[in-house]
């Protein structure tokens, strides 16, 4: 009888510890499935080190883009999910790109929180800025050094015309900002994606005008005089001949708008071929 209980109460203990083992162990795994990814300040990632942008300068960039629900807006390098967020709040469907699987998780998650109707209005994309399509997008906005600033500036101008971009501190090299404000410190640039119309144009009616153009702005000649004050925005052009001042829209090929001056009234050009 003794020997008998025991190898009873060894098999016992046995079973016992192996069952308490395996409950720790699955406790533990659970609760690191539970606990959420929290990024460090300053930690290191593709091409960048993360520092999130203050929510009182992103409202201010979002306000320098003019952001509206119609508009479609891409972060590029979205860390934790934060300015799309704020521009989702505003009614714009917006997409986050961002190279660590964790923070894209993470955003997500922190668009979850803010309710069903944010949620529906973000996307996060776990890829890299320089191979992912963005080019129907409307706004984008940055944190990125200015060697990737500069990197992404030609995919950017030959964006739509009218395309509103607004970078956190570092700027897009020589291409001069169209706006520039400061929060508390901190500083954000808008440039406005110009049209292009660097080139020459024929008047219709007769006429002809030359055009140089470095992003925004202008120089050239019409009918053998100086232009002056020129400069586009986005798909909108000004200018001033001989005391007479120009406005209009370029689309394409063509450009058309209105006079000022003498001689006032409507005018269109098209491209020399």
């Amino acid at each position: 009888m003794y020997i008998i209980s025991k190898r009873f109460s060894l098999a016992s203990l046995t079973s016992f510890a192996l069952t308490f083992v395996t409950a720790l162990l699955l406790s533990a795994a659970a609760q690191a499935q539970n606990k959420e990814y929290t990024p460090s300040v300053g930690q290191e990632g593709k091409d960048v080190i993360w520092v999130p942008t203050p929510n009182e300068l992103i409202a201010k960039m979002l306000d320098m883009a003019k952001l509206t629900p119609n508009d479609v807006h891409f972060d590029l390098g979205s860390g934790d999910g934060r300015t799309v967020i704020a521009a989702a709040k505003r009614g714009t469907k917006a997409v986050g790109v961002e190279y660590n699987p964790d923070m894209v998780e993470l955003s997500k998650r922190n668009a979850q929180k803010e309710g069903a109707t944010i949620a529906a209005r973000t996307e996060f994309i776990r890829g890299d800025i320089f191979e992912t399509n963005f080019s129907h997008a409307t706004v984008l906005t940055l944190y990125l050094l200015p060697s990737l600033n500069l990197k992404l500036r030609p995919t950017i101008l030959n964006m739509k015309p009218g395309t509103r971009v607004v970078s956190h501190a570092f700027t897009m090299g020589d291409w001069e900002a169209d706006q520039t404000e400061t929060v508390e410190g901190r500083t954000a640039y808008l440039w406005i994606v110009p049209a292009k119309v660097d080139g020459n144009w024929r008047i219709e009616g007769g006429g002809d005008i030359a055009l140089k153009q470095t992003f925004q702005k202008l120089e050239g000649t019409s009918g053998g005089k100086p232009i002056t004050n020129a400069r586009m925005s986005g798909d909108t052009i000004t200018f001033s001949v001989d005391g007479r001042e120009y406005s209009g829209k370029v689309n394409g090929d063509r450009m058309e708008g209105a006079v000022k001056g003498s001689m006032a009234g409507k005018w269109s050009a098209a491209r020399a071929k």
